[in-house]
């Protein structure tokens, strides 16, 4: 029998605004003018949920967000593009973040998360949708965590970003997820180590660490091995949402039966098709150019 999403997706939205700077890391100095600032939509749980949804796959969105302007710019974001969202009031307002973009691409993020202490997410608003899903993704958001109780014998997968393998926030996230991605930005020496680390000491059957143009490393029960990254259809514009782009093509390529190898070689062609999009976003890969692409890289066809 069908189910009713491939992917639920909790927490993870907000709003970007970008501005392009002439360098990275930016000398001081009282003004610059820049070219004209974008307001966009922006976060992790949006950046999995767009991509999940242009790649074919049933996806519902669920979080909370401010009753302002950007709340309104998010619920019109999602319902422009067709993605199932349902959400509850946050007192405190919308996440935001400010991203400063250099000329060769690279970026750094203001976020402000809008933390509240004991901020719950309404049962009412996820728990059918998760017990009737293949999959749910829990963004790294405060509330997300009280999740997981419901979560138990489906399949989970989380992202902790630039996690240093130490900050105990992320580790509800990283011990009872059975899919794990994070980044290498924070782990230098110690990625191997912080990934087993993740495999032994919780739900976790597979690690993802991406590394950006170096690609990314896979542990799990066959071992620990690297994936080159993936070539760039052009020039990198923006690596804002990257790495959310490389999530929702692994989790196309698990969703549609391939083997972990074959889903990680997909999320690696999301991800270099976002760096040559401008905006974190506004235009993820399809399924007809993820597979294109893909072509001669994958190993198998899907089961």
């Amino acid at each position: 029998m069908q189910t009713a999403y491939d992917v639920v997706v909790i927490g993870g939205t907000g709003v970007d605004t970008t501005a392009y700077v002439p360098a990275l890391p930016l000398p001081y100095a009282d003004t610059y003018a820049v070219p004209p600032m974008i307001d966009r939509i922006g976060n992790t749980g949006s950046g999995v949920a767009l991509g999940c949804h242009t790649l074919g796959l049933r996806v519902k969105l669920v979080d909370l967000i401010g009753e302002d302007p950007q709340g309104r710019f998010i619920r019109a974001h999602m319902e422009a593009r067709g993605v199932e969202f349902a959400w509850a009031p946050a007192p405190q307002g919308t996440r935001r973040s400010v991203l400063l973009v250099g000329p060769d691409g690279r970026r750094l993020s203001l976020f402000d998360p809008r933390d509240a202490p004991g901020e719950r997410l309404p049962r009412e608003l996820y728990l059918a949708a998760v017990r009737e899903a293949r999959h749910v993704h829990v963004s790294l958001t405060g509330f997300s965590r009280h999740v997981y109780p419901d979560l138990e014998g489906g399949s989970v997968s989380t992202d902790l970003h630039d996690w240093d393998g130490e900050n105990d926030f992320h580790k509800d996230y990283a011990y009872s997820s059975d899919l794990v991605f994070l980044s290498s930005t924070a782990l230098g020496s110690r990625r191997e180590a912080v990934m087993r680390d993740i495999l032994t000491g919780g739900r976790a059957r597979t690690v993802i660490c991406t590394a950006g143009a170096e690609g990314c490393h896979v542990l799990d029960a066959g071992g620990f091995r690297h994936f080159p990254a993936a070539p760039l259809p052009g020039p990198v514009v923006d690596s804002n949402g990257a790495g959310d782009a490389f999530v929702s093509g692994v989790l196309y390529g698990l969703l549609s039966g391939r083997s972990l190898d074959d889903a990680v070689t997909l999320g690696g062609v999301a991800g270099a098709h976002a760096c040559t999009s401008a905006g974190t976003h506004e235009n993820p890969i399809d399924e007809t150019a993820l597979l294109g692409r893909g072509e001669g890289l994958l190993r198998s066809s899907p089961a």
